[in-house]
C-alpha cells in the first residue's frame, strides 16, 4: 500500500456568522469524505462522482431527508472540483443561501491550502 492509498483524517474548525462548524475530511483512495456541523449528528449522507458519459457529476442522497437537498449539492459542486468521489454530511441549518455560500467558500480555502487532504 503506497501513500496515496492511506485514509488520512484531517480536522479543522471556524466560526461562520457567530456559529461554530467544525470539519472532518477523511480522504480515501480515489474520494474523500467530508462531514461538517454544530454537533456530532450523521443524520445525512450524500454521494458525488463523475460518470463516463455525464459532464456533470453524478449524486445521489444515501441517508437523510430527500428535501434537503445540501449534502447533494455540496458534493456535486466539490466532485466538479476536485474530479474525485466526494461523501458529504452535514448537520447544519443550511437554510440561510449566505450561511451555505461561506460554509462552502471556507471549504474551498482549505482545499486550496491543504489539497493533501482531500
Amino acid at each position: 500500500m503506497d501513500e496515496n492509498d492511506a485514509i488520512s483524517v484531517y480536522n479543522f474548525s471556524e466560526k461562520i456568522l457567530e456559529q461554530t462548524v467544525h470539519f472532518h475530511v477523511m480522504r480515501l483512495s480515489g474520494g474523500f469524505f467530508l462531514w461538517l456541523g454544530s454537533s456530532p449528528v450523521l443524520s445525512n449522507l450524500a454521494v458525488s462522482m463523475s460518470g463516463k458519459f455525464d459532464s456533470s457529476p453524478l449524486s445521489t442522497l444515501v441517508l437523510g431527508d430527500p428535501s434537503d437537498t445540501g449534502p447533494t449539492s455540496l458534493a456535486q459542486r466539490l466532485a466538479r472540483k476536485t474530479g474525485k468521489q466526494v461523501f458529504v454530511s452535514h448537520s447544519l441549518p443550511l437554510t440561510d443561501p449566505s450561511f451555505a455560500l461561506l460554509v462552502e467558500e471556507r471549504i474551498k480555502r482549505e482545499l486550496q491550502l491543504h489539497p493533501q487532504h482531500f
